[in-house]
């Protein structure tokens, strides 16, 4: 079993450890930086429910290296709330009941803040395409698209 020292910052944070270089940025997350809210859902990059944010890009963390992100800035579930408050996002979808069974409600925050960072005003058909990638099979997707949408309206209020 060959490991690899690995250095990067996740969620502000700047951590080093030694991992398996076989071993996915998932894997290290949840085994390694006990990070357990990313969730291995398919282990193919199909379901979403891993997605963390990578160098300022949503990546499915089943699907790359944890050698691959040594140097990397990494945000996950974890981070998104601040202290004791929550994301905008993550109180929209507890207000609006985004969720059901929760295996895919990280994914699709993380995936969802992505978007928010990059277009802060997407229409409905934007934050569809743009989830398209995370996979539920509770909700139905329509509570998880009005969440996003009445956030970017809160957020774009709060901003002005």
């Amino acid at each position: 079993m060959v490991k690899t020292h690995v250095n990067m910052t996740v969620n502000g944070e700047a951590v080093e450890f030694l991992c398996e270089t076989k071993a996915t940025l998932l894997d290290v997350l949840r085994d390694e930086l006990d990070l357990t809210g990313s969730k291995e859902g398919c282990s193919s990059g199909d379901c979403g429910a891993c997605s963390v944010i990578l160098d300022d890009r949503l990546v499915c963390a089943c699907l790359v290296l944890g050698a691959e992100a040594d140097g990397g800035n990494v945000e996950t579930i974890e981070g998104m709330a601040d202290a004791d408050q929550l994301h905008p996002l993550q109180q929209k979808f507890l207000e609006e009941a985004a969720l059901q069974c929760g295996i895919c409600t990280p994914g699709f925050l993380v995936a969802a803040k992505a978007l928010l960072e990059r277009n802060s005003n997407p229409t409905e058909t934007e934050v569809r395409y743009w989830l398209a990638g995370n996979l539920c099979r509770c909700t139905g997707y329509d509570k998880i698209v009005r969440a996003v949408m009445d956030t970017a309206e809160e957020m774009k209020g709060v901003s002005k």
